[in-house]
């Protein structure tokens, strides 16, 4: 008993599914689909041009109809999610370097990594006290001193 075509057609959709972790785009798993659809096709003692036409039908009916499903509403972007660095602003930090105005130097403490830091004010923000992220700019924070 050897490897029939369904066998063959469906390892090769498992693999297009399996692909389409490293490639998240549901263009894999349109094709894996397709795969899937031939494996039927076989399965059903259907020839190859049979097999080739579920294929081609399979993985075209996914593209058109699936893939944009998915997409809309697995694949969001939001503004609203800000991640890395533009999740920072408006966040709060402690000061564990002096931040002086006039210097332009200064350090903050954020979720236990340590920033260049600028002040937005005039006046100096001494070590210890908690401030708001007002901007991110490059790899320094300009910070204000929280409202108490």
């Amino acid at each position: 008993m050897g490897i029939s075509p369904w066998h063959i057609w469906m390892f090769a959709a498992v693999i297009f599914i399996l692909l389409e972790m490293f490639t998240p785009s549901f263009f894999m798993a349109c094709i894996g689909i397709g795969c899937a659809a031939g494996g039927v096709g076989a399965l059903l003692g259907g020839g190859a041009m049979a097999q080739l036409l579920l294929f081609s039908l399979g993985t075209l009916a996914a593209f058109l109809g699936v893939r944009p499903l998915v997409l809309r509403y697995f694949y969001k972007k939001s503004a609203s999610v800000r991640t890395n660095v533009d999740g920072l602003a408006g966040r709060t930090a402690r000061v564990s370097e002096r931040v002086d105005p006039a210097t332009g130097q200064g350090r903050v403490v954020i979720d236990g990594d340590d920033w260049k830091a600028a002040t937005d004010g005039t006046a100096p923000i001494e070590q210890g006290e908690p401030v708001v992220v007002v901007k991110v700019d490059s790899v320094v924070l300009t910070v204000r001193k929280l409202a108490t």
